[in-house]
């Protein structure tokens, strides 16, 4: 199928040579000159803006943004909007807030314009694996672009899961989901690389990858961080995080719904970030308040 692709980041030219790789033919369009004339390189179609874009795709049209949530998604669908025609689809494959994404398919409903939200899973390795999909929208919309979810797919790696805001609402849950598996491989390695037995880690990690049922992807990837850094020297303990978890903990709380592992992996990120924790320097001093508990300055330990 003819498909554009806004946004050539490392997600959406490794989902534009997939595509191509697929047999279709893909329109692409970036802030970037340079990233357009790499994927055009490879056998897509360059466009030197957004309007140049929706004139190279023929009607029905289907266009597909990979681009930061937030304002980034909302400017584009602006300039989209009145470029395209009644029954093209507009898909945002970036992890929108599921709020946003129902917002916007109602909008844009009303020109008859459909919406999709897909949340996409795969990282950087969805080129050579495939990308699982989550997508949000109507029967109508889905079954239109569906050959492109079957090349960016793995076997059963693509699912219709409801209306408009649905595919970002699971990817959302996908992703707080794993921010507590990586806060759990992070505590269990940090105490097996503080053992009294000199642990092989990328042996453990390895081994772990055969038979064990904490066996996954994410530890298959540990394995290869540990095979390259066996101790993470090379790595600060800085951990981003892209705004899923937040709005998962957020909805937990509109909802009651429980999710303490989820919470504290998030809060364990902000953690991560603080050269010095102010919460610790607190406890630190009542410790020595009551206690008489030593103290340490940024020399050295006193009292």
């Amino acid at each position: 199928m003819d498909i554009g692709m806004v946004g050539l980041g490392r997600m959406g030219a490794n989902m534009t040579q997939r595509l191509l790789n697929g047999g279709h033919r893909v329109v692409v369009s970036d802030l970037s000159a340079d990233a357009v004339a790499a994927s055009a390189a490879s056998g897509a179609v360059g466009a030197s803006s957004l309007q140049d874009l929706v004139s190279k795709l023929p009607p029905r049209r289907a266009i597909w943004m990979m681009v930061p949530s937030g304002a980034p998604v909302q400017s584009t669908i602006d300039l989209l909007v009145p470029l395209v025609q009644r029954g093209d689809v507009l898909i945002d494959g970036g992890n929108s807030n599921y709020h946003d994404s129902i917002r916007r398919g109602e909008q844009i409903a009303l020109q008859g314009i459909e919406y999709v939200d897909c949340g996409t899973s795969g990282g950087i390795w969805g080129l050579t694996e495939g990308f699982c999909l989550m997508a949000g929208g109507s029967d109508d919309a889905i079954g239109f672009i569906e050959p492109a979810l079957r090349t960016l797919a793995p076997p059963d790696g693509y699912a219709h899961v409801g209306p408009s805001g649905a595919g970002h609402f699971v990817k959302m849950v996908h992703n707080g989901i794993e921010y507590g598996m990586m806060a759990s491989y992070g505590e269990g390695f940090e105490l097996l690389a503080g053992s009294p037995f000199n642990i092989d880690l990328p042996k453990v990690s390895a081994l772990w990858n055969h038979g064990s049922v904490v066996r996954s992807w994410l530890l298959e990837l540990a394995e290869r961080a540990f095979e390259a850094d066996p101790r993470l020297e090379r790595i600060e303990g800085y951990v981003q995080d892209s705004g899923e978890g937040r709005w998962m903990v957020e909805e937990a709380l509109d909802q009651n719904v429980p999710l303490p592992i989820i919470t504290l992996s998030l809060m364990r990120r902000f953690a991560s970030r603080q050269p010095s924790s102010f919460s610790a320097k607190v406890q630190a001093a009542l410790r020595n308040e009551f206690g008489g508990h030593a103290v340490k300055t940024a020399d050295a330990a006193v009292r």
